[in-house]
């Protein structure tokens, strides 16, 4: 290495002097300028300096002269040594200085290349492979850095491998070892009868032999010029674009050395006619397993039985499986030819069957094959039909679950301002007389106050979080009460016909809910008997000794009380019957109804622990039966009955009342209301301020009246930490949420009821008073 530094450093130097050398006489002449300075100067010292200058110039002068002929000689000598060396080599040499200038080459090199006559070996190797400029500035970049390098280039002939080492620090040696390939022009691939190219990793032609010629109609530059698939693959089919046309042909390409790639191909008879479905009559037609061949544009090649009768494909007929699917969200065509182009590996996709049942989903795999040298596509089918359903079942169960907790969380804000607004319209009412000009108005705004609440409820009751006061009651009973109250409902039209059967067993449920629910559905036949017809409401009891699974639900065996309304009106189309019981969805016109009146029938079945099923015919009608579990249990014990509660407290009721309320309104409503009817009111935004003013010992408190829900700590949280130190202490808990939401909470807390929201100025403080009383 230190050798090699050594010759580059002289042959650096001796390459400099060449350069000045040309130059001396510009030395010379300073020389000759400082001498005749040094005669004209009139005092010693610029006479001397003048002629030492002289000296040293012409002194300079010789020096690189001299060093400028030792250097060409030792060019020549180098050369020289060179020639000696490789002039009778049968290689291809050449010697370039360092812009790439032909200084000599060998006698094989000249015989392959021409005479150098100044030329580059750039311009010597053009025609020899592609891009030489490029190859030969890197590999000389590597041999100025590490003495030499190598490199394999594909050539037109075959490959060649270029070598180059630095002589000295301008000077290089090329050597040039081609390299043919047996299979190359003129070593045998010319005198195949097999159709034969060679092409670069970047698909450029390099070769062809006369078979391809022909079978081309001539010499073609590009791959993408005979193959109409992007990629060809061995062992496969594909098609060749020809002078006369598209023809069939089994590639087989072999990996060459120098990333070349050696393609041969075998043409195949051309099809006659139309080619019958693959697989039809043979053992792939009969396999049990639902399978496709498939082309690239999706027409079914082959078909196996289990595939045809899932598809509802006649066996014999031609037919693409884009025509015979749908819900891939783009293009199955464009899927399939992805797939077999390998674009994507494959895959899975649930997708819905055109013919057949409506509702017949598959879930179809896709895999590329290669059939007798024929690429295909081979495509599995599943029924997915039970997959699919189950699936729609779970999201409408969310949907519905999402519905319930919305509902549920917008009736508690609605009733904190029902309550406010009501609250209010009460103490209006109060200051004004019954024949005062806005005591009509207030009335009004009253009634349409109690209208929201009723609505609200209506939503409470579809999420199954409002306040039921369940009991034992008799089927038969109730349905008497309800007889005239019905006849009225249905008109003069319509006819209402009741079957009770006896010994129906006794159920467990509100009353006045299960009252509201048989109304709804009997509102709602007689709207769909337009011309009139009959609704019959029937009881009976029933034994189920398995469990009856319809419509996502089980219900487990056991004793039943049966309620169906049926009557004979237009029917129910298949596609809304699962969607009736969705709140807000109806079948009427705007302004006939809410589309609340079957999902709070729904929603209070259910949270009576029953069940509800509908089946209807378009054009017969519609019957709706619903479940009861038959409550066995020994009849409770008659309550003492408690007195009406008074709609009316006298003035000087007293008694202290701490009211804890976030929502302001409402706070000021009750404490006005509570303070009219003689009570002293206590105020407080949330629990901790109560419970700070409860720190107080002084303050004396008959009653806690308190919202449930509350920023920081709830209800029955404060409550219970109060009544350690004040146990006599009574509480009214009031909330838009249902009494259920924290039931478990309120009964391990004594001497509490619970007021749910909106509430009246009345119902306020009879409630606080009955407590105290």
């Amino acid at each position: 290495m230190i050798v090699a530094r050594a010759q580059a450093a002289t042959g650096q130097l001796f390459a400099t002097a060449e350069a000045f050398a040309g130059r001396s006489w510009l030395l010379v002449a300073l020389g000759l300028l400082c001498g005749a300075g040094a005669v004209v100067a009139t005092g010693p010292e610029a006479r001397l300096a003048a002629t030492a200058a002289a000296l040293t110039l012409c002194l300079l002068a010789m020096l690189l002269t001299v060093l400028a002929r030792t250097g060409q000689q030792r060019d020549r000598a180098d050369l020289g040594r060179i020639a000696a060396l490789v002039q009778d080599d049968a290689t291809p040499c050449f010697t370039t200085d360092a812009d790439g200038q032909i200084v000599y080459l060998n006698a094989a090199a000249e015989q392959r290349f021409g005479a150098g006559d100044g030329r580059t070996l750039a311009g010597a190797l053009s025609d020899h492979f592609a891009n030489p400029a490029s190859v030969l500035y890197r590999l000389q970049s590597r041999a100025a850095n590490g003495g030499s390098a190598r490199e394999d280039v594909v050539t037109r002939r075959g490959h060649t491998r270029l070598s180059v080492h630095r002589v000295d620090g301008s000077r290089f040696l090329w050597r040039l070892e081609e390299m043919l390939e047996r299979a190359g022009p003129g070593r045998g691939a010319e005198a195949l009868s097999l159709p034969m190219l060679v092409a670069n990793k970047a698909g450029v032609v390099l070769f062809m032999n006369e078979a391809m010629r022909r079978l081309l109609g001539g010499r073609v530059r590009r791959l993408d010029r005979i193959f109409t698939a992007a990629e060809v693959a061995t062992g496969e089919e594909t098609v060749v674009t020809t002078a006369d046309g598209p023809v069939r042909a089994i590639v087989a390409e072999i990996e060459g050395p120098g990333e070349r790639r050696e393609i041969y191909l075998l043409p195949l008879p051309a099809r006659q006619g139309v080619r019958p479905p693959a697989g039809a009559g043979t053992e792939f037609g009969d396999l049990p397993v639902a399978l496709l061949k498939l082309a690239p544009d999706g027409a079914i090649l082959g078909a196996t039985l289990a595939a045809r009768e899932l598809l509802h494909v006649p066996e014999g007929s031609v037919m693409h499986l884009p025509d015979l699917v749908e819900g891939l969200g783009r293009s199955v065509a464009d899927w399939i030819g992805d797939v077999f182009a390998e674009r994507i590996p494959g895959g899975s996709e649930m997708l819905r069957a055109r013919y057949g049942d409506p509702d017949s989903h598959l879930k179809i795999t896709l895999r590329r094959i290669v059939d007798q040298g024929r690429p295909l596509v081979l495509a599995v089918l599943t029924d997915a039909t039970e997959l699919k359903t189950l699936e729609a079942q779970f999201a409408q169960s969310q949907k519905m679950q999402a519905i319930g907790q919305f509902a549920g969380g917008i009736a508690h804000d609605f009733n904190n301002l029902l309550t406010a607004i009501s609250g209010h319209c009460d103490l209006l009412l109060l200051r004004h007389d019954r024949d005062g000009p806005e005591y009509a108005d207030l009335v009004q705004i009253h009634q349409n106050a109690n209208r929201a609440a009723a609505l609200v409820g209506q939503l409470l009751a579809f999420s199954r979080k409002q306040t039921l006061k369940p009991e034992r009651i008799d089927l038969h009973d109730v349905l008497a009460e309800l007889t005239h109250l019905l006849n009225r409902l249905v008109g003069e039209r319509v006819t209402l016909e009741l079957r009770h059967a006896p010994q129906v067993g006794p159920i467990r449920a509100d009353k006045r809910q299960l009252e509201q629910v048989i109304m709804n559905l009997v509102v709602n036949a007689r709207d769909a008997m337009p011309s009139g017809g009959t609704i019959r409401i029937e009881t009976e009891q029933l034994r189920l000794s398995e469990e009856l699974r319809r419509d996502r639900a089980v219900v487990p065996p056991g004793d039943y009380a049966l309620i169906s309304v049926r009557d004979s009106g237009c029917g129910i189309p298949p596609e809304r019957l699962t969607k009736i019981f969705e709140p807000f969805y109806t079948t009427k016109r705007p302004g006939e109804g809410t589309g609340l009146g079957l999902s709070t029938a729904y929603g209070i079945v259910k949270q009576s622990g029953g069940f509800i099923f509908v089946d209807s015919v378009v054009g017969e009608g519609s019957r709706f039966q619903m479940y009861f579990p038959i409550n066995a249990a020994a009849p409770e014990p008659a309550e003492t009955a408690l007195p009406e509660p008074r709609r009316t407290a006298p003035r000087g009721a007293g008694g202290v009342v701490l009211l804890v309320e976030d929502e302001a309104p409402v706070r000021a409503f009750a404490s006005r209301a509570l303070r009219l009817r003689g009570y002293t009111v206590i105020e407080a935004e949330n629990a901790e301020e109560a419970l700070r003013t409860l720190d107080d010992p002084s303050v004396d408190v008959d009653i806690f009246v308190t919202d449930v829900v509350m920023p920081g700590m709830d209800g029955p949280s404060w409550v219970r930490r109060a009544l350690e130190d004040r146990p006599n202490v009574k509480v009214v808990f009031v909330s838009g949420y249902a009494e259920d939401s924290f039931a478990d909470a309120q009964g391990r807390i004594p001497n509490s009821v619970f007021l749910p929201k909106p509430f009246s100025l009345n119902e306020l403080a009879a409630t606080v008073q009955d407590q105290l009383h």
